[in-house]
């Protein structure tokens, strides 16, 4: 038996904002003293680090919910399925609904129960829940659809990662450069054979790290309103991330039984260009390695770092063959691995 995905969908939103939309901000430092460099300067330092030229934005009139939907719909037409069939669906984000204009997020009730009655889904044994695990969600979401369906408790699941950074941006803060939104989903069922996830590893690191990643006020501190913004500590989490992440992406495949030279693809979290190729020389290293040239396909430069959808969204694209030359072929051996807020880090081995 074999847990596999048999549908992908996403949901990549139509407004484009460049790096030259940021060209008027007003960037503070975490003191809250203007930078002493023009905007021109910054932001291209932030292109050479992050490799983002330009990232994704909603529409005014939609929110983390519908794009959820939109993803779900496409995962479900792949898949070829009833909707009806579905006995979970799991959703990872970290912010809810936050409507255009809004300070508030809105999480009650759940973005699953939401997205569960845009698909006009009866079945009250479809259960919908929200996980919560910074931007490792889906692939935590991928996991535990998979511990669902070995135990003999669901069939089939959908997992959607979605995300609207752009509503919990600092303008005057040069990291919100780094966020987008858009949204992942598929569709996780049993399968026969031995294709699907073969292994995964998880781990929580708090004693030091779990603020690395958190929500504060403005850089500007001449603003009055008090309203809180998605933070980090950028130079933290990159020596936490090269520190971590290939130690759990080497065990997740050495528990695996297979080896380095198994792999075809890695589909890393889309944080920063520069941090996700440190990762993955880091990871070769373990095995006095070199990576291949093609081995990890990148999105970040056209559409940023939207959370929890871009590993999901990363995949659909080159399943489907819609970026640049890279491919999936069935049977390859292909890795998902994150990290993110918590500070939460994962792995998935999974054979195509």
């Amino acid at each position: 038996m074999g847990v596999s995905i048999t549908g992908i969908g996403s949901y990549i939103p139509s407004g484009v904002a460049t790096n030259e939309n940021f060209g008027q901000h007003h960037f503070y430092t975490d003191e809250g003293t203007r930078f002493p460099h023009e905007n021109d300067v910054i932001i291209e330092k932030f292109k050479a680090i992050t490799g983002i030229a330009e990232r994704r934005y909603i529409k005014n009139e939609l929110n983390t919910s519908d794009i959820a939907f939109f993803a779900a719909e496409k995962a479900i037409e792949d898949a070829e399925i009833d909707k009806e069939s579905l006995d979970y669906i799991i959703v990872a984000h970290n912010y809810g609904d936050v409507r255009h204009g809004s300070a508030q997020s809105d999480t009650v009730p759940s973005i699953a129960s939401r997205v569960k009655h845009m698909l006009k889904i009866k079945n009250p044994s479809c259960v919908g829940y929200d996980i919560m695990f910074g931007c490792p969600g889906w692939i935590e979401g991928m996991i535990q659809a998979n511990a669902f369906i070995r135990a003999g408790i669901a069939k089939k699941c959908l997992v959607i990662g979605a995300e609207s950074l752009s509503r919990v941006v600092d303008q005057h803060d040069r990291d919100s450069m780094i966020y987008s939104d858009g949204a992942g989903a598929a569709i996780v069922a049993e399968t026969e054979g031995e294709a699907g996830i073969l292994n995964h590893t998880s781990a929580t690191y708090t004693l030091d790290e779990a603020h690395f990643i958190y929500f504060g006020e403005s850089n500007n501190q001449e603003l009055t309103d008090r309203r809180r913004y998605i933070k980090m500590y950028g130079r933290k989490i990159y020596n936490f991330a090269l520190t971590n992440v290939p130690d759990a992406m080497k065990k997740c495949l050495d528990d695996s039984g297979h080896t380095i030279e198994d792999v075809k693809k890695i589909f890393i979290h889309q944080a920063n260009e520069k941090m996700d190729e440190a990762i993955v020389k880091r990871f070769y290293k373990l095995y006095n390695a070199t990576p291949p040239e093609d081995v990890m396909p990148m999105s970040i430069d056209k559409l940023g770092n939207s959370s929890v959808a871009t590993v999901p969204t990363l995949y659909e694209l080159v399943y489907n063959e819609k970026l640049d030359d890279h491919k999936v072929h069935e049977g390859d051996l292909v890795i998902f691995a994150s990290v993110g807020a918590g500070m939460n880090i994962n792995a998935i081995v999974y054979r195509v």
